[in-house]
């Protein structure tokens, strides 16, 4: 008898545990076969993912990666996204491997491991976090802000000298942020202050150390919706104080046709290492966000002038087509995916087109052209052409 009430109280303790947990399993492959000049590539990631709710104020995410990737074949594991989360009132704290994004994209953008806290209020949502990224994969962290990092991620991955060839730089990453989804219920904002310490360097004050201050407001007018942005940065390398600025201006135009369609134009600008003995020097920032589809330019003496036309032809099918010219900031070389005789670099027209006729599987083709003769920086290079095939499946 005893044993019965034992055994039967266990299996009650076993399953009221089993209810304060709602768990999910995924698992998502993402593949992409491209050819082109640059000859053939292809890589591969396998996705498993869990996420449990802990109660009803926290939960628990965990996502690990298999990449598959050619020149030269390799297995590259990696930890993705894994945090814990826990609410409380109008706050919440989140901790791990998480994603974070500047209000612009383009300075801090990606994966970092750290903490966050954020809490919402009526004047906004406040937050404020600390990063670390020795620990991530260089290749998914993509920091180049000095030659030595950009040296670093373009080495592959040796699994006889891992320590040295798998992870990112090391630097640290602190954020506090700002955003208003709807002043005077049309207007949003997003306001961050950021700073990153470079934690590589023998010595500390040989480091290149940055600090940002970024804003964007996106104001609808009428049919036109505007997004306007920009960062003003300070770059401090061996106690020398220098500046750094960077832009941008997007709209947009949904189209009065039968079908969801849009046109848009984005200009984005950074700045460039001017002639002469001055404090402005090129924008660096912390993430490497790849300009263009076939250039993938890092924004930094970069400018670019973008075109973009989007439709959803139907529930499962979409098009579109975008040209991008390039403009450099500065003749030193500050962009090294160009040549440096002229300002102008020229034009990329590149097209896409989904199709996802289950919300399980999504197949991606692209295909473009980039014409440096449509430009003097390097009017004698050889045109630039890719084609891709992009297939993404969630198993379960």
């Amino acid at each position: 008898m005893k044993k019965s009430l034992k055994l039967s109280l266990c299996v009650l303790l076993a399953f009221s545990c089993m209810s304060l947990w709602a768990v999910d399993l995924g698992l998502v492959l993402d593949q992409t076969a491209a050819y082109g000049s640059a000859d053939f590539d292809y890589k591969g990631i396998l996705i498993p993912s869990f996420s449990a709710l802990l109660g009803d104020s926290g939960g628990l995410y965990v996502s690990l990666g298999a990449n598959i990737q050619n020149n030269p074949w390799a297995v590259v594991p990696e930890i993705l996204r894994t945090d814990f989360y826990w609410r409380s009132g109008n706050g919440e704290f989140r901790f791990g491997r998480m994603q974070y994004s500047d209000p612009l994209g383009f300075i801090a953008d990606g994966l970092f491991d750290g903490l966050r806290y954020s809490l919402d209020t009526n004047a906004g949502t406040f937050s404020a976090g600390a990063w670390y990224t020795g620990l991530l994969y260089k290749k998914r962290a993509n920091i180049t802000m000095t030659s030595v990092e950009l040296e670093s991620k373009s080495a592959d991955l040796d699994y006889s000298d891992f320590i040295n060839t798998y992870f990112a730089p090391k630097r640290v990453l602190a954020a506090l942020d700002w955003e208003h989804p709807s002043i005077a219920e049309f207007i949003r904002l997003k306001f961050s202050l950021l700073g990153q310490l470079d934690l590589s360097a023998d010595d500390f004050k040989a480091g290149l150390h940055s600090q940002y201050l970024a804003g964007k407001l996106t104001l609808p007018a009428g049919i036109f919706v505007f997004d306007l942005g920009g960062c003003f940065e300070l770059i401090e390398v061996s106690d020398e104080i220098k500046i750094a600025m960077a832009g941008e201006l997007g709209i947009s135009l949904p189209l009065p046709t039968p079908f969801d369609d849009r046109f848009s134009f984005l200009g984005r600008f950074s700045s460039g290492v001017p002639e002469g003995d001055t404090r402005i020097t090129a924008f660096q920032p912390l993430t490497t966000a790849t300009q263009g589809d076939l250039v993938e330019a890092k924004f930094s003496g970069l400018s670019i002038l973008t075109l973009d036309y989007l439709a959803r032809f139907h529930r499962t099918f979409s098009a579109g087509v975008s040209a991008s010219y390039f403009i450099l900031s500065d003749l030193g070389g500050t962009c090294i995916k160009m040549g440096n005789e002229g300002w102008f670099g020229g034009m990329e027209l590149y097209g896409r087109a989904t199709w996802s006729p289950v919300s399980d599987i999504q197949l991606n083709l692209g295909g473009g052209v980039f014409l440096p003769q449509l430009g003097n920086a390097a009017p004698d290079d050889d045109i630039r052409w890719k084609i891709e095939l992009n297939l993404i499946m969630a198993l379960y």
